[in-house]
């Protein structure tokens, strides 16, 4: 919702394109996101595991929330998107028309998710965060500071969702509660491919996408319900995910 918001503005002040804004909005919810973590999630890292991870999603919602509440005050509820020269036009391939706006939207999509995979196993800070979620006590027998590599990971996390959230802007609309939205999605998503699974989680989002479009013909704006009843159906039957381990 923030990176949305982000594209927004740097559009309307400063006539950035969206996609050419992309780096900046990262960069803005990337620090946003180390401030989110100082000041709410850090102290917690002391906490047992199970405490730990409860107390983090009832602060990850509570966040959801005081946001929601703030974007409304500040930019009020209405949707806004953004108009851009190309918006609407595409490329006719095979009868079927592709608007470029979602042909870029898959070329960041794809250009991000295999930065990430390449930069969670190639790099010295990308292993150390694997380590960290694989063992995290192992992980600081190893030298890792464990401290730094979650402060790392949550604000590349929130970089990530600043990119989506510009996509989205350009390819849908944004409203302070778009959010939680999304955030389901993203969770459905996650559950699908097996939490870890990059890759998995390419191949999950765009089985969503062909299901709940075709689904979009019977159901109509029902259509969410298919993901969320796929999302029950992998949780009972194959909780590692499609693409787990």
């Amino acid at each position: 919702m923030l990176g949305g918001y982000a594209a927004f503005f740097l559009l309307s002040l400063y006539k950035i394109d969206p996609f050419l804004s992309l780096p900046i909005v990262a960069i803005l919810l990337f620090f946003t996101g180390a401030i989110f973590y100082k000041v709410l999630f850090a102290r917690i890292v002391k906490f047992s595991d199970e405490l730990r991870i409860d107390t983090s999603l009832l602060i990850s919602f509570g966040l959801i929330l005081i946001l929601s509440q703030m974007s409304v005050l500040s930019f009020t509820a209405d949707e806004v998107s953004i108009p851009t020269p190309y918006s609407g036009k595409g490329i006719e391939i095979f009868g079927m028309q592709f608007p470029y706006i979602r042909i870029l939207g898959f070329i960041v999509a794809m250009v991000t998710i295999f930065g990430l995979q390449i930069f969670l196993h190639k790099t010295y800070l990308g292993k150390s965060i694997r380590a960290a979620a694989e063992n995290w006590e192992s992980a600081i027998l190893m030298g890792v500071n464990v401290n730094r590599v979650y402060l790392i990971s949550f604000a590349l996390a929130c970089a990530l969702a600043g990119i989506a959230g510009s996509i989205v802007v350009v390819s849908y609309s944004i409203n302070p509660a778009i959010g939680m939205e999304w955030s389901l999605k993203a969770m459905i998503i996650t559950i699908l491919a097996g939490v870890g699974s990059i890759g998995g989680a390419f191949v999950a989002g765009v089985l969503l996408g062909i299901v709940e479009s075709v689904s979009a013909i019977f159901l109509g704006p029902y259509m969410s319900v298919v993901g969320l009843v796929m999302f029950l159906l992998v949780l009972m039957l194959r909780p590692q995910g499609l693409f787990g381990r």
